[in-house]
């Protein structure tokens, strides 16, 4: 077997072991579906990402992304810790502070901010949005284990993976909660979903919210910190007119039930239809993996 560049990337933070890790596999051309997936699952983080030699015009690299379970045609933090790790890698470079990666939903514009509130930023794909109705608020209650605000109702946001996203009273019942996996899992296999996002106001003098994510069905209980969960809350909030409560840019908070402190910063502009991620990144380990 030949020797692959691998590294692990804590996303959405400035301090190794307080973000979200993805395993970023260099070099990855060669290698089939299967062995991805087999890898993905040894790993066993929520997502390792794969780099490849792009098929689209005027792209810098292309990447695959896993969970433990299946394939994600976009995540967040392994897009941004895949521009981490190939910048460092002397892979890419950017071009006037611009990549342009290539993965499952498409092309994603990545920028790389030095002097801001977050280093890395992507681009997000399109988001299509869709409410519950209020006979689905009673299961999604029972596997939550908690009251969800009605104000708005609970919106499901297909962004490649597809969260159904929920407010909380406030950030406290957020920390509190200890939802039950396994009707999490069944609930977002009935409604062919990835996994249940929550969020509540926080009054914490740093972020505007806190947020959990949950995807049981793809092997992941609890994602420390989620990209992609975190654009779903600010389409929703977006949508239902609750970004007003939290502004167009903001700082969310997630990870701190696993002693991380991830720090994700948004931007939304043109009325919700653009949506801007960012997050620092660092690197754990950099090594070798022999596949």
């Amino acid at each position: 077997m030949s020797g692959r560049r691998f590294k692990q990337v804590d996303v959405f933070t400035r301090i190794p072991f307080l973000g979200n890790p993805v395993a970023v596999v260099l070099d990855a051309d060669g290698l089939s579906t299967e062995q991805m997936q087999r890898i993905a699952g040894w790993t066993n983080l929520s997502e390792t990402a794969f780099v490849l030699s792009p098929t689209m015009p005027d792209t810098d690299y292309r990447i695959r992304i896993f969970t433990p379970r299946a394939e994600l045609p976009f995540a967040g933090h392994p897009t941004l810790g895949s521009a981490h790790a190939v910048v460092e890698a002397g892979i890419v470079s950017p071009r006037d502070g611009r990549l342009r990666q290539e993965c499952g939903a498409g092309l994603v514009e990545l920028a790389i901010e030095e002097h801001s509130a977050a280093r890395l930023w992507l681009e997000s794909p399109a988001r299509t949005l869709s409410a519950l109705t209020p006979a689905q608020l009673e299961p999604l209650e029972q596997a939550l284990g908690v009251r969800i605000e009605r104000e708005p109702l609970p919106q499901v946001v297909d962004v490649g993976p597809s969260w159904l996203v929920a407010r909380l009273a406030d950030a406290q019942c957020v920390a509190v909660l200890v939802p039950d996996s396994a009707a999490i899992a069944a609930l977002s296999t009935a409604l062919g979903i990835t996994g249940v996002v929550v969020f509540g106001a926080a009054n914490d003098g740093v972020s505007a919210i806190h947020l959990r994510a949950f995807a049981p069905a793809h092997g992941v209980p609890e994602d420390p910190v989620c990209g992609s969960g975190n654009i779903s809350v600010a389409a929703f909030a977006a949508k239902t007119g609750w970004l007003q409560q939290i502004g167009t840019r903001y700082l969310a908070r997630q990870g701190m039930q696993f002693g991380r402190d991830g720090r994700v910063a948004l931007r939304v502009a043109d009325a919700g239809e653009t949506i801007w991620l960012g997050g620092d990144a660092v690197t754990c380990v950099d090594g070798t993996l022999q596949a």
